[in-house]
C-alpha cells in the first residue's frame, strides 16, 4: 500500500530533492550508480570528471536527475508500474488520491490537525514537518477523506466527529500553553483545563468563525484559536480567581455560566466589591446567583438593596448578607418586594426585620413562600399568634431552615411521650427556640437516656426539660456530664441525693464549674461547714451553688454580727441566702426585734406577713402570761398539743436573751 502511495506521489508531483544520497543515471547502460555515505567522494570526483571532460571537447553536459530513493526502492517501483500497466490503466483522482483505510484515514486526520507533528525518518510517504514549505502540498485535502465510495454516510459522520475531537485537542494544548505563559503551573494548568471542555468548545467555534474575518481569511486555527483566548482575557480572570480561593469545579463552573461573556464576571465582581464584598465570597457569590445575575444591569441591582435598606437592612450589611445568601441576586425587585412584606405582614417592625436578616441571611432568599408559608401555619398550631411567630422569627431566624417532617414532629412526639403538654412545648419554644432546630437522636436522646441512668424518673425529666429548655442544648460530655461528677465527687452530693439535686435544680448544669460552682463551694467551706453538711445543703437547695459572692457575703455578715446568728442556722436553712437582704431580712428583723421575738429563720422569713404576724402574737401572749406568774395547769399539762417549733422553753429562753 505505501508502495503504491509513493508511486502516486512520484507520478503526481516532483519530490524534493533529498539530501541524504545521490544516484546517477545513464540511459545508455541502465545502470544505478550508487554512492553512500562511504563512497559519497569518490562519488563527486566522478562526476567533475565526467563534467570537465565534456566542457574540454565542446560536447554539452549531460542532465544529472538526483534520486529520491535508494535503489531497492526504485526497482520495485518500477516493477510494480510494469504490472499495473499491464493490469488496468487507473483513474486519475486515484492516482492522485487513492482510497485509504479506516485506520489510514485517521491517521491522515491527526497528521492534517495536530498542533506539532513529530519528525519522521528520511523517505517518509508523507511530510510531518510543520517547518517544511510544501507541508500542506504533501498530504492530501480533508475532502477527500470524506468523498462518495466505498464508504457510507455513518463512516463519514464519524470521521467528522473525530475530527472535530482532534480539533478539540489541539485548542485544549493551545489554552494549556497560554497557561502556562501566564506562569501557572504545569498541574494547575492541566487539571483547570481538563475541566474546563464547555470553554474549549467556545474558543473552537470562535476561532471557525475568525475565518469569515479578512484579516484572518489566510491564518491558520492556531493563530485564530490564540487571538480568541487572548482577546478574552481568561487568563488573568483565571488568577484573580484563584487569588480568591475558587477550587477547578468552581473555577469552570464559573467561566461556562457566562457563556464566553466573561466580561459580565468582571463587571459583576466589581459591583460586588461595591457592596462590601470580600475574598473568597466575591466568587461564590457569583456562583450561586445562577446564570441569570449575568445579565442584569449594576441599576437593577442597586434598586433592590436599596429597598432593602429602607426596610431595616443596613448598607455596611449588604456585603455579609450576599455573602451568606447570594440566592438575592437571582430574584427580580418584584419578588423581594413580595418576601419582605411576607415577614411584615407577621407585625415585624424594621429594626427587627433588619437584625433578623443580618442574623440569618438566608431566611430571606434561600426558601420558597409556600415552604416559609407552611412552617408558619405549623408554629401556630402551638397556641402562638401571628405576632408571637413574628418575634419568634425575628429572635430565632434559623426555625425558618428546620423541616416539619424531619424536624418537628419527631420531636414533638418525643417530648408528649415525655409528659409534655402544648403549653409546656410553647414554653420551649418562647424560651429557646433552639430546641426545635437540634437533632433528636443525636442531640436529645442521649441526653434524657443520661438522666434516667442517674435515676431521674420520667415524668421528673418532663418537668425539669420545660422548667429549664436550654438544658437540651447543652454538650454531654463537655457540659452536663462534668458538673454531675463535680458534684458528686468535689461537692459532698452523695448519689442517693444527685437524681434530686438535678430535677430540682436543672439550672445547675449551665454553671462552669470554674467561674462558678468551685468558687461557691470552697466560699461554703471557707465558712466552717463541712463537705457532707454542704453536700446536704445542695440536695436541699440546688441553687445555692448559683449565686455571686457578692450578693452572698452581705447576707453572711448581716446574719453573723447584725442578727446574732449561729452558722447552723445557716446549714439548717440554705435558702436564707435566696431572699433579698434589703427588702426580706432587714425589715423581718426588725419586726422581730421591736416585738422581742426570736424565732427560727425558716419562719422568719419563708412566712407571708399575716403568718408571720399571727406567730409573733401567739409568742407575745405566751410571754405576757409567763412574766405575770399566770400559768394556769392547763398551760403545763402534757396532753396539750404543743407546738414544737414554738414551746414554752423556746420562749423562756427568747425572753432571758432578749433580757440580758
Amino acid at each position: 500500500m505505501y508502495v503504491s502511495l509513493l508511486a502516486t506521489k512520484m507520478l503526481s508531483s516532483p519530490s524534493p530533492p533529498c539530501h541524504y544520497h545521490s544516484t546517477v543515471y545513464n540511459p545508455r547502460a541502465s545502470v544505478f550508480h550508487r554512492s553512500n555515505s562511504n563512497s559519497g567522494g569518490f562519488h563527486h570526483l566522478k562526476i567533475s570528471k565526467i563534467q570537465s571532460r565534456a566542457s574540454t571537447s565542446g560536447e554539452p553536459t549531460p542532465e544529472l536527475n538526483p534520486r529520491n530513493h535508494n535503489s531497492k526502492s526504485m526497482a520495485l517501483l518500477l516493477h510494480h508500474l510494469s504490472n499495473q500497466s499491464q493490469s488496468s490503466n487507473p483513474k486519475r483522482e486515484d492516482l492522485e488520491h487513492p482510497r485509504l483505510s479506516a485506520e489510514e484515514r485517521v491517521r491522515l486526520l491527526e497528521l492534517s490537525l495536530v498542533q506539532n507533528r513529530t519528525p519522521q525518518f528520511p523517505g517518509s510517504v508523507y511530510v510531518q514537518s510543520p517547518s517544511d514549505a510544501d507541508v500542506s502540498s504533501s498530504l492530501p485535502p480533508l475532502q477527500t477523506l470524506f468523498r462518495d465510495g466505498d464508504f457510507d454516510e455513518d463512516n463519514d459522520q464519524e470521521m467528522i466527529m473525530r475530527a472535530v475531537e482532534i480539533r478539540r485537542k489541539v485548542t485544549a494544548e493551545i489554552f494549556l500553553e497560554a497557561m502556562r505563559r501566564g506562569k501557572f503551573g504545569i498541574t494547575y494548568s492541566s487539571n483547570l483545563v481538563s475541566k474546563l471542555d464547555d470553554f474549549i468548545d467556545y474558543v473552537m467555534v470562535e476561532a471557525a468563525s475568525l475565518k469569515r474575518l479578512p484579516e484572518f481569511s489566510n491564518s491558520n486555527f492556531n493563530v485564530r484559536a490564540k487571538t480568541v483566548i487572548h482577546d478574552s482575557n481568561v487568563v488573568p480572570l483565571i488568577r484573580w480567581l484563584k487569588h480568591n480561593s475558587l477550587s477547578y469545579p468552581q473555577i469552570r463552573k464559573l467561566i461556562c455560566m457566562s457563556k464566553g461573556d466573561l466580561e459580565s464576571i468582571i463587571r459583576l465582581a466589581n459591583w460586588l466589591k461595591s457592596m462590601h464584598v470580600k475574598g473568597r465570597f466575591i466568587g461564590l457569590a457569583m456562583l450561586k446567583g445562577g446564570e441569570s445575575v449575568f445579565k442584569r444591569g449594576s441599576e437593577e441591582l442597586d434598586e433592590i438593596f436599596e429597598y432593602l435598606e429602607r426596610n431595616g437592612v443596613r448598607k455596611e450589611w449588604t456585603g455579609y448578607v450576599l455573602s451568606r445568601c447570594p440566592q438575592l441576586l437571582s430574584y427580580s425587585f418584584e419578588e423581594i418586594k413580595t418576601r419582605v412584606g411576607f415577614f411584615l405582614d407577621m407585625g415585624m417592625n424594621d429594626k427587627d426585620f433588619g437584625t433578623m436578616v443580618f442574623d440569618y441571611p438566608r431566611i430571606l432568599g434561600y426558601f420558597t413562600l409556600t415552604e416559609m408559608s407552611e412552617k408558619v401555619n405549623y408554629l401556630k398550631e402551638f397556641g402562638l399568634s401571628i405576632e408571637e411567630v413574628g418575634k419568634l422569627l425575628a429572635f430565632k431566624p434559623e426555625l425558618m431552615s428546620c423541616s416539619i417532617e424531619e424536624r418537628w414532629k419527631p420531636l414533638v412526639k418525643y417530648l408528649y411521650y415525655h409528659g409534655i403538654s402544648r403549653d409546656g412545648m410553647r414554653r420551649m419554644l418562647t424560651i429557646k427556640p433552639m430546641v426545635f432546630c437540634v437533632d433528636l437522636e443525636m442531640t436529645i436522646v442521649p441526653k434524657v437516656q443520661f438522666f434516667k441512668n442517674i435515676g431521674i424518673r420520667d415524668d421528673a425529666i418532663g418537668n425539669m426539660l420545660v422548667k429549664f429548655p436550654p438544658l437540651l442544648t447543652y454538650s454531654l460530655h463537655k457540659k452536663i456530664r462534668p458538673v454531675v461528677i463535680f458534684l458528686m465527687t468535689r461537692a459532698g452530693v452523695t448519689k442517693r441525693d444527685i437524681a434530686k439535686v438535678i430535677a430540682s435544680g436543672p439550672e445547675l448544669l449551665g454553671c462552669s464549674i470554674v467561674h462558678k460552682l468551685e468558687i461557691n463551694m470552697k466560699y461554703y467551706l471557707s465558712l466552717g461547714i463541712r463537705l457532707q453538711q454542704l453536700g446536704e445543703m445542695i440536695a436541699d437547695f440546688p441553687m445555692l451553688l448559683r449565686y455571686n459572692l457578692d450578693v452572698l457575703r452581705p447576707k453572711y455578715r448581716y446574719l453573723r454580727r447584725t442578727m446574732v446568728r449561729p452558722l447552723e442556722d445557716v446549714i439548717e436553712f440554705p435558702r436564707f441566702f435566696s431572699y433579698s437582704l434589703e427588702s426580706r431580712i432587714i425589715p423581718r428583723h426588725k419586726i422581730l426585734v421591736e416585738n422581742r421575738v426570736n424565732m427560727k429563720l425558716r419562719y422568719m422569713l419563708g412566712s407571708t406577713d399575716e403568718e408571720l404576724e399571727k406567730k409573733i402574737q401567739d409568742i407575745r401572749e405566751r410571754r405576757q402570761r409567763f412574766e405575770s406568774t399566770i400559768v394556769n395547769d392547763e398551760f403545763f399539762s402534757p396532753e396539750k398539743e404543743i407546738d414544737d417549733d414554738f414551746t414554752v422553753e423556746q420562749t423562756l429562753i427568747d425572753t432571758e436573751t432578749e433580757a440580758k
